[in-house]
This record gives structure tokens, sequence and C-alpha cells, in this order.
């Protein structure tokens, strides 16, 4: 018994020297190359839910114009996010290219969600919201 004792903190001491002392290893910045950008178009599946007209279709300035300067505007290649707050909920308006790679982008989805806790809620209640403040 006492030599397995002897043993493990023998271990213990040879495994406590190995993690002090030595310098850390130099970081090195993670780089990927960007991607080329295709002059194809992957065309967005458009949502057409009661509530939303007037939305979906229509490019930013038109949207800014309804609902203000957006709490978010956030643009990831030619896709475009903008974010807007009512009392209870939040509305994000996704605008995506439809018809060519050169086209302005359009709203062609909307996700709304409750301030409080982030569930899922109408967003024609929302936009509604929104569009009042």
């Amino acid at each position: 018994m006492i030599r397995s004792l002897a043993l493990v903190a023998g271990m213990a001491v040879a495994l406590a020297g190995c993690a002090g002392g030595a310098a850390p290893a130099p970081v090195r910045p993670v780089t990927s190359a960007a991607a080329p950008r295709s002059s194809s178009v992957v065309r967005p599946q458009v949502m057409s839910p009661a509530g939303l007209d007037g939305v979906i279709g229509s490019p930013a300035a038109a949207i800014t114009r309804r609902f203000g300067t957006p709490r978010i505007d956030l643009a990831e290649g030619d896709a475009r996010k903008l974010q807007f707050a009512g009392e209870s909920c939040v509305l994000d308006i996704y605008l995506y290219p439809v018809s060519a790679a050169a086209a302005e982008p359009t709203a062609t989805h909307v996700v709304a969600r409750l301030r409080q806790g982030g569930a899922a809620t109408d967003p024609g209640t929302c936009l509604r919201e929104v569009e009042r403040r």
C-alpha cells in the first residue's frame, strides 16, 4: 500500500513538472481566402404569409421610409438584414437579390420574436407594432 502511494506521488510530481515552465505556443491568426463571388444568383424562397403586404418584395429604401432607421443594418455579400424593434417584439427583415446578380436586394423573408424570452411571434402583428412606433 505504501509502495502504491509512493508511486502515485512520484507520478504526480513528474506530471506537475511537465505542466510549467514551457513558453506557450505562438498563436497564429486563422486566415481564409475569400470565396470568389459568383455571377449566378441562387433564387431565395420568398415568403408570402398574410399581413406582410408592402414589405415582401420591397427594397431597403422603401422599408426604411416606412419603419425609420433600423436598429441593425447588416450586409453580408449581396444579402442584407434590417432589424427593427417594437415595444414587445423584434422584427428582422432579410433582403436578397431575386432576379440577377446586380439586382437590388428586396425583402424575401421576415422573422419576428418577442423581446422578452425571444419566442417566435406573429410577423404581421410585430410589423404593425413597429410601424406605429
